[in-house]
């Protein structure tokens, strides 16, 4: 493409670069040289429709290789799996001629109950942003864009086309921005698509604060901001706040719009110039990829994707060492799932696989005809089955099948139809058939395993009586596979949940403010999103988050910390490997300062690390957490602010399994905040040149009413109580109490020297 500016082309042909030519490719200006190009959907596969165009699902896509959905592959808790996908996906999309993949998705699992859950990686913003991060380096090491989704705080399916998320400025930026500043700072995606809903009463489509203040300003971001398909509001007021391209096409009817405006002067050309020119910039990477050479490799991503699965398994429960199992064993294999498997959720991310492994077959290929299978219920939740058969018979099938093997497996898991794009779940738990299928087979054979098959977190009733239990989220077109691979142990289990099962949904933080109503959401909670809202209240959880276990044992060796000359905490600490087994160890860093002037969840997570090690092994290992993460968003002064003091350093396997704990020492950030005469007392007195002069001049005051016979000084039983009500009382008030020789000019100029030059307060 031969290099252009805005000035080589026409106010309509500017205009017109800023929206779709269809429903899934760019405008070209021929004469120009600039071409079209095409995105598509992602972000765990390929979905490059043939023929009709939608974005839900419905039309038919070219094959690809269907990997994992983040809620799987998230469990993993490794970007370098995570980038690999990514670049799987990166070929197949160069090979498709696709410029830009529509994900990843990295938005906080607010509430179990959000219908997309199984499109995003965690309900904690670091795991997001460092996986997220991964994802976006994988694809675009191929030449092909991503477009990080959804800005921001789409939580929820419910009306979240015009739904408002409420959100107060300290969880917005520390939750649900923090994710997206991580990949934007470290991986740099080509796009970023804003989201359908509002956010704080503004579309996230033409927030100017969001598009361009936060996302331009604050974080440097240099691409494209896209729409989301359908979400502009106001095509004018988008293209001034800094959405550049809004998809799908209008039919020409906003491009007019923007022309108008220009003609009108409601809107400079210049705003145009700069959407143009981003715009121009994205074709221009996408015409640098070289050629594909293709064909798609499927055997070997198919491989890739199975390897993926088998990484995304988390094994909640293995009570008597019951798995793995052995090819000897006489195997139940029960459910329908077992056959008919849920590998991805519905919607916009509906992947057409290359090919999908079912487990029983995978199992059948290990244990021959020592495995046996039932399907126990219809995976629609019908009464019948397709045979004919009654719940009662399948049920009453597989009973008697467990009851002649060794052990049971039985797969559960959520229908399709309660959980996809464009609408929330209404609750978390299991269809009433599977878990009366499941007490039964219980009665018949005690040395059951429980295989799960859901796109978001079920509520696990049975966790206590089980022996055994698998969580197999939706795991891609080799799902099956993986499943046999770690039930009979040939992959060792390493995954990890990065969301909290909670014992009901009721304890979830977000209960009673999810979904909203009348058009507004509000994010009640808080800061207390996930783990730190069940920890901070002392809830009881089925599984708490970074939880998983393995078929070895992992030792970790007294940790120690250092601060760095720029701030960073460095935790090292030994791991090892104290089994038979090679297996991998996701260890975790949560951190805490241990007094605190803000709210604050008991601890937060800031660091992780995959570590493979084989039987016997120690590693040393080394984890950072970034200065930055220490953070918290000071609401005063709108900027980030480190708090100096003392941290607690947790090296853990889940937010409730502390391995090793130490403390350092953190310099804090100095934050000037203007006083006034309703400053506090307690604010002045802090202040290193107005606080000593007020010392003094109320100092004779301050005794006088500690040691006065008045009503109000009996009710103050010592000095340090009069201490604290005074450090809340305005200092303005004070002028004209007994006692106070101090004029309001007085007062006046003190702070006006404070503001002016004194040194910073700590």
């Amino acid at each position: 493409m031969t290099e252009i500016s805005a000035s080589d082309l026409t106010l309509e042909e500017k205009a017109s670069l800023t929206s779709g030519a269809d429903f899934w490719t760019t405008k070209a200006v021929e004469r120009a040289g600039i071409r079209s190009v095409m995105m598509t959907d992602g972000p765990h596969g390929l979905r490059k429709q043939a023929g009709g165009t939608d974005h839900l699902g419905l039309a038919s896509s070219v094959p690809a290789t269907c990997f994992p959905p983040a809620v799987g592959i998230g469990s993993s808790w490794d970007p370098e799996i995570i980038e690999r996908v990514g670049a799987a996906i990166g070929v197949e999309a160069a090979i498709e001629d696709v410029a830009v993949v529509l994900g990843p998705g990295i938005n906080i699992k607010r509430s179990p109950l959000c219908g997309r859950n199984f499109e995003y990686f965690s309900e904690d913003p670091i795991v997001s942003g460092v996986l997220g991060a991964a994802s976006v380096r994988g694809v675009q090491s191929q030449g092909v864009g991503t477009s990080l989704k959804h800005f921001a705080a789409n939580n929820q399916e419910f009306d979240r086309m015009r739904v408002s998320s409420d959100v107060d400025p300290r969880p917005l930026r520390e939750i649900y921005l923090r994710g997206f500043e991580r990949v934007v700072k470290d991986a740099a995606p080509w796009t970023v698509m804003c989201s359908y809903n509002k956010l704080n009463g503004v579309w996230t489509s033409e927030d100017p604060w969001l598009l361009t203040s936060v996302l331009r300003d604050d974080w440097g971001f240099d691409g494209l901001v896209v729409s989301d398909w359908g979400a502009v509001n106001d095509r004018v007021a988008g293209v001034a706040a800094g959405l550049d391209l809004e998809m799908p096409a209008s039919g020409g009817r906003t491009d007019k719009q923007l022309v108008d405006a220009v003609r009108a002067g409601t809107l400079a050309e210049s705003v145009i110039d700069t959407a143009v020119a981003r715009i121009v910039d994205l074709v221009r990477k996408a015409g640098d990829r070289p050629a594909a050479t293709g064909p798609l490799d499927v055997e070997a991503h198919h491989a890739l994707a199975r390897e993926a699965a088998g990484r995304s398994i988390v094994l909640l429960k293995n009570d008597g060492a019951l798995l793995p199992l052995s090819p000897t064993q006489k195997v139940a294999v029960i459910g329908a799932f077992a056959t008919e498997p849920r590998f991805q959720g519905a919607g916009s991310s509906l992947i057409n696989p290359t090919r999908v492994d079912a487990a029983l077959d995978a199992l059948r290929a290990v244990g021959g005809d020592d495995v046996s299978h039932a399907a126990g219920f219809a995976v629609d939740g019908g009464a019948v089955a397709a045979s004919g058969r009654s719940t009662e018979e399948l049920r009453e099938e597989a009973v008697a099948v467990a009851a002649a093997a060794d052990v049971a497996v039985v797969f559960l898991g959520l229908p399709a139809a309660e959980e996809s794009e464009g609408f929330d779940r209404e609750h978390i738990d299991l269809p009433e058939v599977q878990l009366a299928l499941l007490d039964a087979v219980l009665e018949a054979n005690p040395r059951t395993v429980v295989v799960l098959s859901n796109g978001g977190v079920v509520a696990l009733p049975f966790a206590d009586r089980v022996p055994a239990i698998v969580e197999s989220w939706l795991l891609g077109q080799a799902g099956g596979s993986a499943v046999a691979d770690v039930l009979y142990g040939t992959v060792n289990p390493s995954g990890k949940l990065t969301e909290t099962v909670p014992v009901r949904v009721e304890d979830n933080p977000s209960f009673g403010n999810f979904p909203g109503e009348f058009g507004h959401v509000r994010y009640g909670e808080g800061l207390l999103v996930g783990y730190r809202w069940y920890d901070a209240k002392g809830l009881a959880v089925t599984y708490p988050f970074g939880h998983g276990l393995s078929y070895t044992t992992f030792e970790y060796g007294a940790a120690t910390a250092e601060v760095t000359e720029a701030g960073d905490i460095v935790v090292r600490l030994d791991v090892t490997n104290t089994g038979d087994r090679d297996g991998r160890e996701i260890v975790q860093v949560y951190v805490a300062p241990t007094r605190s002037h803000v709210q604050r969840a008991p601890r937060e997570l800031k660091a992780f690390t995959s570590v493979a090690l084989a039987a016997g092994e120690t590693r040393s290992v080394e984890l950072v957490v970034r200065r930055e993460d220490l953070a918290y968003w000071d609401v005063r002064v709108d900027r980030w602010i480190v708090e100096g003091g003392e941290y607690a350093v947790d090296i853990a396997a889940s937010s409730r399994d502390i391995r090793s704990s130490v403390a350092v020492q953190v310099d804090g950030d100095k934050v000037l905040i203007p006083l006034t005469m309703n400053s506090s007392i307690g604010d002045v007195v802090a202040h290193p040149v107005a606080g000593p002069i007020v010392l003094g001049a109320l100092g004779g005051f301050l005794g006088e009413l500690s040691g006065a016979d008045s009503s109000a000084a009996s009710m103050m039983p010592n000095d340090e109580a009069m201490e604290k009500m005074m450090a809340s009382f305005p200092i303005g008030r004070l002028i004209g109490f007994p006692g106070v020789d101090v004029s309001h000019e007085q007062v006046e100029q003190l702070l006006a020297a404070a503001n002016a030059g004194g040194p910073a307060a700590g």
